[in-house]
């Protein structure tokens, strides 16, 4: 039997029983749809996520930082060999300061951080407001929310505002104790960015604008490499060297393995919507034989072989698994986006920001598809066999 011939009659369904047949595929799009929903917004938690704290510059930089015993400092001789380093492309600079924040007659405590302007660009840090600054020359800071705060101010209204900082600097006197020495600066900061952080109070400014306090030992480096098949050859050297080293690549592979187990889960979720609908479908494919018994009988007495009717069958649950699977990406989109949709309208009216909660990769949605065909055509393999082993004779008695 030629393929026009067995997809004629494979899609007869349609014509015949239109109701059940439609919702049948129905039944599967809403099985496709809640896997597709499910797994869609596993996706977009995941990217909205790691697209707060990750940059490309970010992923290719090394955390560097003194060992714990303190053996050896990240001074200008050690930076330099790290620089000297093959594949090492850049080197941004931290240097964590107490002190206080003073605006007019306010004052706030918090950690200060100066920093080589690079240094928000290889951290992955993302302003909620305003901007980093861009240069090293520049006396401008950037103040977490809460440090804000602090001053009976918004985020939006501290933008701009002028500051002075009081830092408290330990020295080592003559006779090798340490002392802190307390610095209070000439110049006003003009506040540009302001991080989203609550919990804590801080702010970044320019490590060169106080390069007058003579500072030598820095707390943290971000080291650039020049790509990720060397990463770990540098990460080694470093090791060697005393230092430990981390990278944001790292929470970054165990956040995946999490959202990966996340993503199983709400996937076994949907896989009981679409294991119901299978079983509708097989009903559906079992009724068919029934209906078509005598059918089946006169087409076998004309010469049309077994192995011809178990195509039509199989070809006929593979259609509707494909609709159904075509269906449930619909399904799955548009509850997406009517989802979202009052997601972002609650964030908005509750000062939140809009977002979106689902992604869906391409590759993905051509394997829900051809899954749905599969299980379509799993669902047709009982019912067809038992259609291409029935007795010509009987099938044409049968009532």
């Amino acid at each position: 039997m030629k393929f026009s011939d067995s997809f004629s009659l494979a899609t007869r369904i349609f014509k015949n029983r239109p109701m059940r047949t439609f919702l049948t595929i129905l039944g599967v799009s809403v099985g496709i749809g809640t896997v597709l929903f499910l797994v869609s917004l596993g996706y977009g938690l995941q990217k909205t996520i790691l697209s707060k704290i990750t940059t490309a510059d970010s992923l290719l930089s090394l955390d560097v930082s003194p060992g714990v015993s303190n053996l050896v400092d990240l001074d200008k001789e050690n930076i330099d060999k790290i620089s000297k380093i093959q594949g090492v492309t850049e080197i941004s600079r931290l240097s964590n300061i107490s002190g206080q924040i003073n605006m007019d007659e306010a004052t706030a405590d918090g950690a200060i951080y100066a920093v080589d302007s690079s240094f928000f660009r290889l951290n992955g840090i993302n302003l909620d407001i305003g901007k980093a600054f861009d240069s090293d020359d520049s006396f401008d800071i950037v103040i977490s929310s809460a440090g804000a705060k602090l001053f009976d101010l918004s985020p939006e209204d501290i933008i701009g505002k002028k500051v002075y900082l009081t830092l408290y600097v330990p020295k080592k006197t003559e006779d090798g104790s340490e002392t802190v020495e307390v610095i209070k600066t000439n110049n006003s900061y003009n506040v540009v960015g302001v991080i989203n952080d609550d919990n804590s109070s801080f702010a970044y400014l320019s490590l060169k604008t106080i390069s007058d306090l003579n500072i030598d030992k820095y707390d943290q480096l971000k080291v650039k490499v020049q790509k990720n098949e060397i990463m770990n050859d540098i990460r080694n050297n470093i090791l060697e060297q005393g230092f430990l080293v981390s990278s944001l690549s790292d929470t970054i592979d165990q956040a995946n393995k999490i959202f990966g187990v996340i993503q199983i889960i709400l996937f076994s979720f949907g896989f009981v919507a679409l294991l119901v609908s299978a079983i509708g479908m097989f009903n559906t494919m079992t009724i068919a034989l029934l209906e078509k018994t005598n059918e089946i009988g006169i087409m076998r007495s004309i010469g049309i072989t077994a192995k011809d009717i178990r195509k039509i069958f199989l070809m006929e649950a593979g259609i509707m698994g494909f609709l159904g699977g075509f269906g449930g990406v619909m399904v799955g989109f548009v509850a997406g986006i009517l989802v979202n949709f009052g997601f972002n309208f609650l964030a908005k009216n509750l000062g939140g920001k809009a977002t979106d909660l689902f992604y869906t990769p391409p590759s993905f949605i051509a394997l829900i598809i051809i899954f749905s065909t599969v299980v379509g055509l799993l669902t047709g393999i009982y019912p067809s066999m038992r259609a291409s082993k029935l007795n010509p004779l009987d099938a044409l008695r049968y009532k």
